[in-house]
Parts: C-alpha cells; sequence; structure tokens
C-alpha cells in the first residue's frame, strides 16, 4: 500500500512540477489530496509521505475523518457541494478552506449563521464556466459581480479566490475553455484579493495548470 501511493504521489508531483514550469518557475501549485474512495490508513500514510492538505465532498465524512485522524495536522478541505441543513455542522468543523460557496442564497445562509456563532470562515466562489445544467455554481458572466457583492454583504465570509470543475466532456478544446474562462474571471479578481484559482482534477489537472491553476484536488490518481 504504501509503496502504490508513494509511486502515486511521486508521479502526481512529477507532472505539476513538468507543467508549472512551462508557465513559470515561480508558479506554485497545491495539491489538495480527495480521500472519497479511499481509507483512513491510506491517509495517514500519505501524511507521512508528506502531503497536508485533504479534501472531503460530504461534511458527515468530513466528520468522521477530522475525528479519527485529528492527531495529524492535517489540512482539511470541503470541496463539495453544501446543503443547507449541514451548513451548522460545517461550521462547527472549522475547515481550512470551503471552496464550493455556489449562490448568494447559501453565502447569506452562511453568513447568518457565522455571525451567530462569531466564527467567520474562508471559501471560494464556485464557477459553472461550463454553463452544464447539471454543475452547481454561479453562471461565469455574473461571477465577478457576486464576488464583490459577497464580500461587501457578507463580511463573515473571507472570499479567497476561485473554484471549478472542467467541462464534462472528452473534448479538450472544451475543457481548456472552461478553465480559461474561470481564469479569466480570477485575474478580474485579483484585485478584490483573490489568491486561489482552484481548477483540475485527476483526469484533467494538467491542463488546468496550464490554464493557470494554482491548486488540484487529485482523488484517483493518488489513491488508486
Amino acid at each position: 500500500m504504501r509503496n502504490i501511493l508513494r509511486k502515486n504521489l511521486d508521479e502526481v508531483i512529477w507532472n505539476i512540477e513538468q507543467t508549472r514550469v512551462e508557465i513559470s518557475e515561480h508558479h506554485i501549485v497545491k495539491i489538495v489530496a480527495v480521500g472519497k474512495y479511499s481509507d483512513e490508513v491510506s491517509i495517514k500514510t500519505l501524511y507521512k509521505l508528506g502531503q497536508r492538505a485533504f479534501g472531503e465532498n460530504q461534511v458527515q465524512q468530513l466528520s468522521t475523518r477530522m475525528e479519527n485522524l485529528e492527531e495529524f495536522p492535517l489540512e482539511w478541505h470541503m470541496i463539495g457541494n453544501l446543503q443547507s441543513n449541514k451548513i451548522n455542522k460545517l461550521i462547527e468543523l472549522r475547515p481550512t478552506l470551503f471552496q464550493a460557496l455556489d449562490s448568494l442564497k447559501l453565502a447569506e445562509a452562511l453568513n447568518n449563521r457565522l455571525e451567530k456563532r462569531g466564527q467567520t470562515m474562508s471559501t471560494l466562489l464556485q464557477i459553472n464556466s461550463a454553463n452544464e445544467k447539471s454543475k452547481h455554481g454561479v453562471q461565469s458572466d455574473m461571477a465577478v459581480d457576486i464576488y464583490q457583492q459577497i464580500r461587501e454583504s457578507y463580511p463573515q465570509i473571507k472570499l479567497k479566490g476561485v473554484m471549478s470543475i472542467g467541462a464534462n466532456t472528452t473534448e479538450q478544446k472544451e475543457i481548456q475553455k472552461s478553465f480559461e474562462t474561470t481564469y479569466s474571471i480570477y485575474e478580474t479578481l485579483k484585485k478584490e484579493g483573490a489568491s486561489i484559482c482552484s481548477m483540475g482534477m485527476s483526469s484533467d489537472y494538467e491542463l488546468a495548470i496550464k490554464c493557470g491553476s494554482n491548486l488540484v484536488r487529485i482523488g484517483s490518481k493518488i489513491f488508486n
């Protein structure tokens, strides 16, 4: 198990290094290892191999993992969509970053609950840059306005940047176009303090980095 995980992680790191230097030697890319289909033994092993940031798609799974692995100084990300009945639980967990703030409605509900508890939460605005009905996220043409509105109206939410999922297709040009759309929005939002552009998963992370991503969410390429 350890040898497989080491090989997988090393391969992902190598691919990222090869890709990022094509953009700039100064372009740093963070890996969030997504443990959706893994077990806690694998997460512990990856920690010992140097991986620190881990992501979960569901609040309950995140809660269980954080509790069972609390002895390890891990950085936890909530990367899945948040249902309103799970907001309080997520606030209790205090993740390092919530990557899927996907609407003004959710922003208002999250801000209100955070305010009652005297807490803040670092988040990313999720953008549906491929305009697919099956995906969550704000529409790309509204993203800048919504980002600014959240910053101005919901002070408990600390926006750190944007997140998107590549177009659901085998056409590389379409996937690239969706990433470029998100990156263009990110570039505009830098003046608003945005520093994270989270794009790319196991199937498309190298393309995402070429398009400017500085955070990738990798599951199967590491754990399988």
